[in-house]
């Protein structure tokens, strides 16, 4: 279908993409619920969003998951916290719905699942008895450890060898094979050591074991980090997914233990493609939540809003660090704006009773083909997202040198225009008319909202009320149909 290539940072080479089926599988590692999100992780959702609709753009079916760590230590050490929440479960769901409404306020696609840990530990479980069935993994005292002796390509992905590294973690190294076998399963609740560093000095320490526990073959205890992502995305996609996203901060030891794990239980390659997004810096540190140097994603859309931010982030390639300050933010700004306007000029220009056909600019036309060849270059080279907005820039400028005259060119603004909304709005998700997202996305939401209340009443047999939804979906513009994979719909 397309000719577009990316960094694998399994092989270290930028590679022609070529999907293993007919549909894109893509999985994003997502946040450890114990915070609300900040413009680092932010960073990450734009990139892997904007592959998405690149991806769709260029007639690929795309499958998107991505996942909440809501099981976690740093979670557990803010029970008790101002309104938190009493659980580790009380936080996490906090958390969980500050998430997800900073990604509809991102303007995100939406994936077609989020799952979470604690709805996923048989998977888990069943994942780790066949790791300690084939050899890969061991029990200890009721915990379980993966062999990484045992799995020949161990270090395959951050070029690492087995025998330079040193322990992964903070579980007891005597209790391990190897200093770098990792846990699959922990036997117990999660210990006030575990939590020691996370928890807030204004709080009482942890007296015992807390966090949620589960049965398993070995214990009573709770999943270890690692093995969550390789059961969520074997259970929503495959043994066998195309691109894998995520902060290049998760390369080691996350990432490589995924692949251990996965591949030694399935026998298959677990991700071809491995998309690592560069961090977000301030003053030369990596932005995050223990560093204490991170702005809220929240915060951020309150003071510069949705096309500022997107902006930003789309002025640099996924695949290298960024920086965040005040002066980038105003750039990001002053490029949004120049867009917008040129935009909304062109719109209104194209409105007017002097729009017309008969004063033909092939300077202009020829702009707006030359954006859409050079947009299509960059994001067809490694989602050159950098290189695709100054060909947006450049047709901004074509576009204000068109309007100077006394006559327009309707044919070739309408092309302008047409190519700022598919191109600026449906693949970078910036608000340029409709298909910018604002209005349709809300829409889709709310029809997605329906349907899971009229799913509700089918599975409780109240058909006639199920019934009506739909006829009240139909009656405003909504087509709906029925799949086995679930209700689907389409926006008048």
């Amino acid at each position: 279908m397309s000719d577009l290539s990316v960094t694998n940072t399994l092989t270290g080479e930028q590679e022609p993409f070529e999907p293993v089926g007919d549909e894109v599988l893509l999985y994003v590692c997502g946040l450890t619920v114990s915070d609300d999100a900040h413009l680092g992780h932010a960073r990450v959702w734009t990139h892997a969003d904007v592959m998405h609709r690149w991806l769709e753009h260029e007639g690929y079916p795309v499958r998107h998951v991505e996942n909440f760590t809501d099981v976690n230590e740093k979670i557990v050490a803010r029970v008790g916290e101002d309104d938190l929440g009493d659980s580790e479960p009380d936080v996490a769901r906090g958390f969980t719905a500050s998430v997800l409404e900073d990604m509809r306020g991102l303007g995100l696609r939406r994936a077609a699942v989020y799952p979470r840990v604690s709805e996923h530990v048989p998977e888990i479980v069943d994942l780790v008895e066949t790791l300690v069935e084939k050899g890969y993994a061991y029990e200890a005292n009721g915990s379980v450890y993966f062999d990484v002796t045992t799995f020949d390509d161990y270090g395959k992905l951050s070029n690492q060898r087995v025998e330079e590294l040193e322990a992964q973690g903070v579980e007891e190294t005597v209790e391990k094979r190897h200093p770098a076998d990792f846990a699959l399963w922990k036997a117990g609740g999660v210990t006030p050591d575990e939590v020691a560093e996370h928890r807030s000095e204004d709080l009482p320490p942890l007296d015992g074991e807390r966090g949620q526990t589960w049965e398993s073959p070995w214990s009573e205890g709770r999943p270890g980090w690692h093995i969550e992502c390789s059961a969520m995305s074997m259970t929503h996609l495959d043994e066998t997914i195309d691109i894998h996203v995520g902060g290049h901060d998760l390369v080691f030891p996350h990432h490589e233990n995924e692949i251990a794990q996965s591949e030694a239980a399935t026998g298959k390659q677990f991700a071809k493609y491995w998309l690592h997004t560069g961090l977000l810096e301030t003053e030369g540190e990596k932005m995050s939540s223990s560093l204490g140097n991170y702005f809220y994603v929240a915060d951020a859309l309150d003071r510069w809003g949705v096309n500022v931010l997107r902006t930003f982030y789309l002025g640099t390639q996924y695949g290298t660090k960024q920086t965040f300050s005040e002066a980038a933010m105003r750039e990001a700004e002053e490029r949004w704006e120049r867009l917008e306007r040129t935009y909304e000029d062109a719109v209104a220009a194209c409105d007017s009773v002097d729009a017309r056909t008969k004063a033909d600019d092939e300077t202009l036309r020829a702009a707006v083909d030359e954006a859409r060849t050079e947009f299509r270059a960059a994001m067809n080279d490694d989602f050159n997202v950098r290189e695709a907005m100054a060909a947006l820039l450049e047709l901004s400028k074509a576009v204000n040198s068109h309007l100077s005259r006394e006559e327009y060119d309707y044919r070739g603004l309408k092309a302008a225009v047409e190519t700022f909304e598919d191109l600026g709005g449906d693949v970078f998700g910036l608000e340029l008319g409709a298909s910018g997202g604002g209005d349709v996305e809300l829409a889709g939401d709310l029809v997605e909202l329906v349907l899971e209340v009229r799913e509700e009443e089918r599975a409780a047999g109240d058909y006639d009320r199920a019934d009506a939804l739909r006829d009240e979906l139909e009656a405003l513009g909504v087509e709906v149909g029925d799949s086995p994979e679930g209700p689907t719909y389409r926006l008048p």
